[in-house]
């Protein structure tokens, strides 16, 4: 192989890596070094120490990773059968539900979280909903409730997660089912140890993706769950914006950025090992 060719990948590279150094790296490069600036102009790892000693914080923090561990759950419940109905469904139907999933990425998330805030409000319809009252507390519906952010954020990763999964589900062969249910597994019993151990690929990207969405969001958190409900993004923006101390938001930033970090690496790690087993 010649000095050339092995350089045209390269070169082919370049402009991608150029973008990822411009839109990524400098950024956090210069957030890392923002939380542990001093302002004497030194170095300091003080942002931090009040981040681990303030309960406020901590709490946003547990929340955000609770609810998105929730919302991840929820989020798979609700994709893995749709995204089954869509790789065995004829064109038309596929083609028509491909279009209903997708149909809300096109809208804005700010204009679709307003939507759920008059659908969520005291008089909205979700409060027709029988049983709907055990699940809110308070005059203002599902607004200000935990309740209210899990069904928000679980239409707006609904896609990501079906999408993921879909991919993978279309590309096991339906002869494979065939095979089973002719070794007398019934439908349940086929699903369960035929198609879902295969589609563990697309569960595990999907599942990391909808995380790491939910963990980071701000928007939809902030208009359904209000003041009542902060998350780690909410103290993030108020801290940078409100009290106008960048430091200490960027310390906040680090440590929302190492834990998703490192979920991605487990779910990469387990992923590969699903792949070589």
């Amino acid at each position: 192989m010649s000095t050339r060719t092995r350089k045209e990948p390269w070169l082919l590279l370049l402009p991608a890596i150029a973008l990822l150094a411009i839109g990524f790296v400098t950024p956090v490069a210069g957030m890392l070094l923002m939380s542990v600036q001093s302002p004497a102009g030194g170095f300091t790892l003080e942002n931090f120490t009040r981040l681990f000693s303030s309960d406020y914080h901590l709490q946003a923090a547990w929340r955000s990773l609770r609810l998105g561990l929730i919302q991840t759950a929820v989020t798979l419940v609700l994709a893995i059968p749709l995204s089954y109905i869509m790789a065995r469904s004829g064109p038309r139907v596929r083609s028509f539900l491909l279009i209903v999933i997708i149909l809300p990425l096109m809208t804005s998330v700010v204009v679709r979280t307003f939507g759920w805030v008059v659908l969520m409000g005291p008089m909205g319809l979700l409060m027709d909903i029988p049983g709907a009252e055990l699940l809110v507390r308070g005059t203002q519906g599902f607004l200000g409730t935990e309740a209210g952010v899990v069904i928000a954020m679980v239409q707006v990763l609904l896609p990501f997660a079906v999408l993921s999964i879909l991919g993978v589900i279309s590309g096991i062969r339906p002869q494979l089912e065939e095979a089973a249910r002719t070794m007398g597994a019934g439908f349940w019993r086929t699903l369960w140890h035929v198609v879902l151990p295969l589609s563990v690929p697309g569960i595990i990207a999907g599942a990391s993706l909808v995380f790491v969405l939910s963990v980071s969001s701000f928007i939809t958190p902030r208009f359904i769950g209000g003041a009542q409900i902060p998350v780690f993004a909410q103290t993030i923006y108020v801290d940078a914006t409100t009290n106008l101390n960048w430091p200490f938001a960027a310390a906040q930033a680090v440590l929302l950025f190492g834990g998703v970090t490192l979920v991605l690496a487990a779910t990469a790690r387990l992923g590969r090992a699903r792949v070589q087993a």
